[in-house]
């Protein structure tokens, strides 16, 4: 008994020695996310930028933060736009989405990633690269629609795939977008949950 009180005045005196972040704008930055070295937990560090709440890639690449979920320990992050004349993500420069290793952040399991623009050697990989890939949806949409007639394919992130990268190239696949939590039953494109979410281990 008295082991385990011990043990809970340490975490209790760990976490009060972070002070919570000050508000992005109007967004709440919740522990142990830091926007700076004075609070929170600075192994968590995210960025406000002009009033925007961002993540910062390992090529140091801003991502904007749509959401927060500081029970769940997960924050989801804009996808990077696809441009309608090539077909080509913002991101393509730099390889796509890559997270530092060394953070306590990866991709979570709840991502169904979407490539596109990809070359013939894909159809050797298990992905979902038929008639019926919900790729074909996001194609018929605005931002997709340049790539429409393309070789694309869907898949849903798992344990057995790195959790640090989403990757594109010239020659592979050049551009890509992701929804969290999508559902089979989701047929209308409206409610899908465009981002990619992202999870953090606990610091205790």
């Amino acid at each position: 008994m008295v082991h385990a009180m011990v043990f809970l005045f340490i975490l209790v005196t760990q976490v009060s020695a972070y002070r919570l972040c000050p508000k992005c704008s109007k967004t709440k930055v919740p522990y142990p996310l830091s926007t700076d070295e004075n609070c929170g937990d600075p192994r968590y560090r995210i960025y406000c930028n002009e009033d925007v709440l961002e993540f910062m890639s390992a090529q140091g690449s801003f991502h904007k933060i749509l959401s927060v979920d500081p029970k769940a320990n997960k924050l989801v992050i804009k996808p990077p736009s696809i441009d309608l004349d090539t077909c080509y993500s913002s991101d393509l420069d730099q390889g796509g989405l890559s997270l530092d290793e060394s953070l306590p952040f990866n991709i979570s399991k709840s991502n169904t990633v979407m490539l596109f623009n990809c070359s013939d050697n894909i159809l050797l990989s298990p992905l979902n690269c038929s008639s019926s890939s919900f790729c074909r949806e996001f194609e018929e949409s605005g931002e997709g629609c340049g790539c429409r007639g393309t070789l694309c394919c869907h898949f849903l992130k798992d344990s057995s795939m790195t959790s640090h990268r989403i990757r594109v190239r010239v020659g592979g696949c050049t551009a890509y977008t992701c929804v969290v939590d999508k559902q089979a039953d989701d047929d209308s494109i409206e409610s899908w949950n465009f981002g990619i979410e992202l999870q953090w281990l606990p610091p205790f």
